[in-house]
C-alpha cells in the first residue's frame, strides 16, 4: 500500500520537464492497447489487480476487488423437479444434496483463475 501511495505521489511530476510530449504519446498508446493509462497499468502490475482511473469515474473502487465465490445452493430431490436453497441450513429436515462433490476452489490454476489477476 506505501508503494501505491508513493507512486501517486511521484506520478503527478512525470508531465513536468522535456518529456511531456512523450508522456502523452506513451499515454495514448496504452489508452488504445490495454485501456488503461500509464499510470493505471503501473498500480496494477504492483498490485496484481484490475485498476484503472475510468472506474473512479463511474463511482467505483479504484481496483477490481478480489474474487469472492458465492457459496453453492444446496439442491435436494423432491417429486418433480430438484430444489435448490441458498441456506441448507434453514431446512427443516436437512435432506441429502443431490450431487455431492468438491464444493471449493482446491487447485491452484482453479485460484488464479477465479481471482483474475491482471494482466
Amino acid at each position: 500500500m506505501r508503494r501505491m501511495l508513493a507512486l501517486f505521489c511521484v506520478i503527478p511530476l512525470a508531465g513536468c520537464g522535456i518529456g511531456t510530449g512523450a508522456t502523452v504519446a506513451a499515454n495514448v498508446v496504452t489508452l488504445t492497447t490495454i485501456h488503461r493509462t500509464v499510470p493505471d497499468a503501473v498500480v496494477s502490475l504492483i498490485s496484481g489487480r484490475n485498476c484503472s482511473m475510468v472506474r473512479l469515474d463511474e463511482q467505483k473502487s479504484y481496483c477490481v476487488p478480489k474474487y469472492v465465490p458465492p457459496p453453492p445452493p444446496y439442491c435436494t430431490q423432491t417429486l418433480g423437479d430438484p430444489e435448490c436453497w441458498a441456506d441448507p441450513e434453514k431446512l427443516p429436515d436437512h435432506a441429502p444434496q443431490i450431487a455431492e462433490g468438491p464444493y471449493k476452489l482446491t487447485t491452484p490454476a482453479q485460484i488464479a483463475s477465479a481471482e483474475g489477476s491482471w494482466p
